[in-house]
Formats: C-alpha cells, sequence, structure tokens
C-alpha cells in the first residue's frame, strides 16, 4: 500500500501516523504474544502439573478454558443484541454450553484413565510433595505415567480448540488485511466517498476465505513445520498455550481495528512458552531467521508494489 502511494502521489499521499501505527503494532504483538503465552503456560505448571491429581486438575481446567475462549469469542464477534446484558447472557451461556460439552468429551474418552488415576492417588505415598507453596514462576517436575497420559489427552482435545480458535482469529485478522485495498477500490468504482464506511461484500469475503485455505493446503506446511518444530519443543500444553494465547491477543487486536500480523502474534507466542523453559530452550538461529525475513518482506512488499503499479499503469495506457 505504501509502495502503490507512493507512485500515484508521492509521500504526500502516505498517511504516515497511521503507518507508524501499524508499523509498532508489529512490534507490540508478539511480545504481547509472548508475554500473555508465558503466563498461560506457567498458570498451566502451577496449577494443573504440581496439583496433588494433575490429570483430574487439567480435565477440570479444560471445560474452564472453554467457557473464557467461547464466551469472549460469542461476545466479541457474535453479539445477538446491541443491549449489553443482553449480549453478555448471549455469551454467557453459549460458553457455559461449550464448556458442558467439552467436560462430557473428555469424561468419555478419558474416563477410565482418570479413574485408575484417582485409585492410584488414594493409595498413601512416602515423600508427598505439597504444592500450596509452589510459586508462580517456581521450577518443579511434570506429572509422570498416567498422570501424564491424562494431562497431554485433555490438552490434546484442547488443542483442536485452540487451533480453531486461532484459526477464526487468523482470518478476522489476516484475511481483513488481504481483502481491505480490494473492498476499498470497489467502494470507490460503486460511488462511495473515499472516507465513507465500507460496506464488504459477501463474496469477496468469500474469496478472502478461500484464498487463505488455498494457500494453507499448498504452502502452509512450511510455515507448520517452522513454527511447530524448529522454534522450540511443543508439547500439547505448551502448544496449548501458545495458540490459546495468540488468538486472544489477535482477536482483542481485530475488535480494537489494529491491523496486526496473526503469524508474528502466534511466533512470540511460541517463543514465550519457550521461554517459560528456559532461554536456551528457544532455538536463537530459528528467532533471527524469522525476524530477518520479517524486515525484508516490508521494502521488498513496496519495491514489486512500485513494479507492479509502473507495469499495469503502462498497460492500461496502451489499452485505453
Amino acid at each position: 500500500m505504501v509502495g502503490f502511494g507512493l507512485v500515484y502521489g508521492g509521500p504526500g499521499a502516505v498517511f504516515w501516523s497511521s503507518l507508524a501505527r501499524v508499523t509498532s503494532s508489529w512490534v507490540i504483538s508478539p511480545l504481547m504474544g509472548a508475554m500473555v503465552s508465558f503466563l498461560v503456560y506457567k498458570f498451566i505448571r502451577r496449577f494443573v502439573y504440581s496439583a496433588p491429581n494433575p490429570g483430574q486438575a487439567a480435565a477440570t481446567a479444560a471445560p474452564m478454558a472453554v467457557f473464557v475462549g467461547v464466551t469472549g469469542i460469542s461476545f466479541a464477534a457474535f453479539p445477538l443484541s446491541k443491549v449489553f446484558p443482553l449480549a453478555l447472557a448471549q455469551a454467557v451461556a453459549s460458553g457455559a454450553v461449550g464448556a458442558f460439552l467439552v467436560d462430557r468429551i473428555i469424561r468419555k474418552q478419558l474416563g477410565h484413565l482418570l479413574v485408575k488415576a484417582s485409585l492410584a492417588q488414594s493409595e498413601p505415598k512416602e515423600n508427598a510433595t505439597h504444592s500450596k507453596n509452589i510459586g508462580l514462576l517456581s521450577d518443579f517436575a511434570g506429572p509422570k505415567g498416567t498422570q501424564l497420559e491424562i494431562v497431554y489427552g485433555v490438552f490434546g482435545y484442547m488443542q483442536i480448540l485452540s487451533a480453531c480458535f486461532m484459526s477464526f482469529a487468523h482470518g478476522g485478522n489476516d484475511v481483513s488485511n488481504a481483502i481491505g485495498p480490494l473492498a476499498a477500490a470497489l467502494s470507490i468504482l460503486h460511488g462511495g466517498a473515499s472516507g465513507a464506511e465500507i460496506v464488504i461484500p459477501v463474496d469477496v469475503l468469500a474469496w478472502g476465505g478461500f484464498g487463505i485455505v488455498a494457500g494453507l493446503m499448498m504452502w502452509g506446511y512450511r510455515v507448520i513445520a517452522t513454527i511447530g518444530k524448529k522454534i522450540t519443543e511443543l508439547t500439547p500444553t505448551r502448544g496449548f498455550a501458545a495458540e490459546f494465547a495468540a488468538a486472544s491477543v489477535v482477536l482483542v487486536a481485530s475488535k480494537l481495528g489494529l491491523p496486526i500480523s496473526a503469524t508474528h502474534t502466534l511466533v512470540g507466542a511460541v517463543m514465550g512458552v519457550g521461554f517459560a523453559r528456559g532461554l536456551n530452550s528457544v532455538r536463537a538461529e530459528t528467532v533471527r531467521e524469522i525476524v530477518v525475513s520479517w524486515a525484508v518482506t516490508i521494502p521488498v512488499g513496496a519495491i514489486f508494489a512500485v513494479f507492479y503499479t509502473w507495469i499495469l499503469t503502462k498497460l492500461l495506457s496502451y489499452i485505453l
């Protein structure tokens, strides 16, 4: 957009204050993602891993997380009423239904393991550890055996939901960034003023959704491999913490109208769960390559915009 503006109107055609706001969000979003995911993972370790019965704690925490996520999405994106109490009641009811369904699924799929862990937990043990004096930032060994199997099983299901949450937030932000220029152009072509409110046709939104799904199918595996394997070692709990934190940050940013990148935020969130395990748990070389690629795409995008604009202008002058 900056390259296009520079070609047609010079430096005066670019709203530099808006550009500064966008650029600052590129720095703020990975930092926010890292901070929130760090806290989410530390909460999981503190209140699930260190619990007397980690499996039962995970099964209890999962519906609570679903309630928070579904309530937030319902209230922010799908309010059935403009009246605050009604919208809040609808969101809370949706969250309660989601929490109930997840609780039923977990009890059905992992109920036998929960019973086994409870029976083992009831047996007296020597050297039993008590978690009431463990702080949020304390380091300690996690659960093992059946307890670890239950925790990973619960958060395996939760990671499916958090991936859906992240995809929803991603579509609400990055697809909007992609079709924003097209929506503005269509508005002007249909006689709308440049400062008027833009009404985006449903078919334009559909094409944006189709494009992001097609891109995921064809090239997404490269980014999946980088984020999932090359930044830090991920487990179901760490993956859930990163996705849940990143989706929350992106959803809030979309609600505030900040055009941040979901990828920036998710990379920061994955780094955050890595930092929660120690600085050496994050591969600095991969992070350095990602940051360099972010910096390079900005001038390269502007240069390509200038080049394409010049080519299309020449072609249109010959045609018209």
